[in-house]
């Protein structure tokens, strides 16, 4: 195996959408070497291949930032970092400007304002939208793409970035590539469970298969601190083409019914989460198949449906050209998906600050792969490879500020090239079977130990066969087997680099799959909510919570030291005489978003419920009664 060197300033792993758009914006920085290392073709790479018929994050007239922070913070409920949000949101309308100066085709009324579909989403003619970005990049003079190239691992000394290590997937050369500031824009995790399609189509999924968990695996590998994995993404997707529901709900406002014809969709509410929970349960009770009610659309409405889905699930348009079935004379079933690591729909991923910048120094993370701000999807996307751009700006100049050499520097170097030829031999002990047919080398290969993954995972970790449920003795087992599917990785042989990359993605899923476990079985979902603008840090609750669990933070409000040890016991919810605390149950325990707090009147204590679509309900009891109830 060719080993090639290569030395710059920006190292960008993925050239999808964060990662061109952090590339194109650091090409405003003279001086500043950038390379990005993709691994197909940056024109057509990421999620955004097929391109997409909306922008979904935009902020509307009459609208501001905050309302759309607020948004996604109800649909995650409540599961977010504030402070990401409003600083994604504060360019969202920034960054569709300048697509919108790139040439992407935006629809506008007479007066050139753009058209808004609902309150937060505009509609493009995105089929184009990632060749617009692909050459908005490239086009930067110091912007250069490796195209090709799986990244495998970072290269880290001290809990700081040095640069990482890949191969290409094409021709046998090892990449030892050095960087002062890498930006991570490797996308979300895919393919950990067993698809909706377990045949022939199961690739015909709707996010892209491709994106593995790299970013995430890697980052693990490196120490670097993820968040909330156990926050899954679940789509709701038409039946078997798993293309997106949005298109139909919003475009021309079908509404999800069951086999009886009844309209169930308000029965459990309207946020994504409980949009899945109600199809899942209704099918669990017998009132499935489900649909999103198409048959009475018009047939300009229809045309509009076919033109939209080519422009971002073509299977979808050709299943209805296909059958003559189209949406006008047949409902739309829809049913869930397999779940996803997806930052860019829930709070999953690196643990970043306001910078994006992570827990090891010098590393950056962007879009799906960064966590903690749900709901960014293409221009929040947009948004975080512009921030990251920006901090590794600021990260380089005081970096230069203090560059010269030191003996120590030069140890580094040594202890980082000798461990690059111990990477490279790790690579070259995959391929002794080059050339060969590697079933004849091993009896495993590396698609039949990502069948044996994904069957654990929808087994034991709460896949599609569970209708997404899992509990902790299902997830002991999950472990166990998925560490002993880790543990073949290293037996695996390749013939060629092409299967060289199809083991370290399987590698990659597997340590994800770890973690995702691992945040499963730590999240205990029934938990209190502290709300920290009313809370006047009187200290009443302290007193009575049994585990000890909360204290008084710097700013003088009582804050949980760890949420998952929380019993439920609702002793501080008591003690509270400023409605500071909340009560919630998880999803796992059928919860929906509900939140319980209580008051005291006398000897009369009023416990009052507050579900997410404005409805209360409040039950009275007399302390000095019996328990008569």
């Amino acid at each position: 195996m060719k080993t090639k060197r290569l030395e710059t300033d920006v190292l960008i792993i993925g050239g999808g959408t964060a990662g061109c758009f952090a590339a194109y914006t650091l090409g405003k920085e003279a001086g500043v070497s950038v390379l990005i290392a993709e691994k197909a073709n940056i024109k057509r790479s990421g999620c955004l291949a097929a391109g997409v018929n909306a922008l979904n994050a935009y902020i509307t007239e009459g609208h501001v930032p905050q309302d759309y922070v607020d948004y996604a913070k109800k649909d995650a409920h409540g599961i977010v970092r504030e402070d990401l949000l409003l600083s994604m949101s504060e360019r969202l309308n920034h960054v569709t400007k300048v697509l919108d100066d790139l040439g992407l085709v935006i629809l506008k009324d007479e007066n050139g304002k753009y058209v808004a579909r609902g309150n937060r989403n505009i509609k493009i003619n995105g089929e184009n939208i990632k060749p617009l970005l692909a050459e908005a990049a490239m086009s930067q003079d110091n912007v250069t793409v490796l195209e090709r190239v799986n990244i495998t691992d970072y290269i880290i000394e001290e809990n700081e970035i040095k640069g990482a290590w890949g191969f290409n997937i094409e021709e046998n050369v090892f990449y030892d590539i050095r960087a002062k500031a890498v930006l991570c824009a490797t996308g979300g995790s895919a393919g950990l469970y067993r698809p909706n399609n377990p045949g022939f189509s199961r690739h015909k999924m709707w996010y892209s298969p491709f994106n593995t968990g790299a970013g995430f695996a890697m980052g693990i590998l490196a120490g670097a601190e993820m968040t909330t994995f156990e926050m899954r993404f679940i789509a709701l997707r038409c039946k078997d083409t798993i293309a997106p529901v949005g298109t139909i709900a919003q475009g021309v406002g079908a509404r999800q019914m069951n086999s009886h014809g009844e309209i169930y969709e308000t029965k459990y509410g309207l946020t994504t989460s409980q949009r899945l929970y109600g199809t899942v349960t209704e099918n669990r009770e017998g009132r499935g198949p489900c649909y999103l009610k198409t048959d009475e659309i018009s047939a300009a409405q229809e045309q509009d449906l076919y033109r939209a889905y080519l422009n971002m699930a073509p299977s979808q348009t050709l299943k209805w050209l296909e059958g003559s079935r189209g949406p006008a004379s047949e409902n739309v079933e829809i049913e869930g998906t397999e779940p996803y690591i997806v930052g860019g729909h829930t709070a999953s991923g690196y643990w970043v600050d306001n910078g994006r910048r992570t827990t090891v120094k010098g590393l950056f993370a962007a879009g799906d792969v960064a966590g903690g701000c749900p709901q960014k999807y293409v221009t929040g996307a947009l948004a975080e490879g512009e921030i990251a751009a920006e901090s590794m700006t600021k990260y380089l100049k005081n970096l230069n500020a203090d560059s010269e050499k030191s003996n120590a520097i030069k140890e580094i170097e040594t202890k980082i090239d000798n461990a690059s030829i111990l990477k490279k031999k790790e690579y070259e002990a995959h391929l002794t079977a080059e050339g060969k047919d590697s079933e004849d080398t091993f009896f495993i290969t590396a698609e039949q130990l990502e069948e044996a993954m994904q069957k654990v995972m929808d087994q034991y970790a709460g896949g599609i066969a569970t209708d997404y449920q899992y509990n902790e003795e299902r997830l002991v087992i999950g472990k166990k087997r998925i560490g002993e599917l880790l543990g073949m990785i290293d037996e695996l042989k390749a013939k060629d680099m092409f299967e060289l990359k199809d083991i370290y993605e399987v590698r990659e899923r597997l340590i994800v799959c770890q973690t995702l476990i691992e945040h499963l079985r730590a999240r205990k979902e029934t938990s209190v909510r502290i709300l920290q603008n009313k809370c006047v840090g009187c200290g009443k609750c302290l007193s009575v919570c049994p585990g000890n669990l909360l204290k008084k933070g710097e700013d003088g409000k009582v804050h949980i030291r760890n949420i998952r040890d929380c019993w439920g016991c609702t002793a501080c919810l008591k003690e509270c005489h400023m409605g500071a605390i909340l009560y919630f149950l998880g999803a796992d325990m059928g919860g929906m978003g509900s939140m319980l707090s209580v008051k005291e009147k006398g000897d009369v204590r009023i416990w009052r419920v507050d579900s997410p679509n404005g409805e209360t309900k409040t039950i009275e009891i007399n302390m000095k009664d019996s328990n008569k109830y």
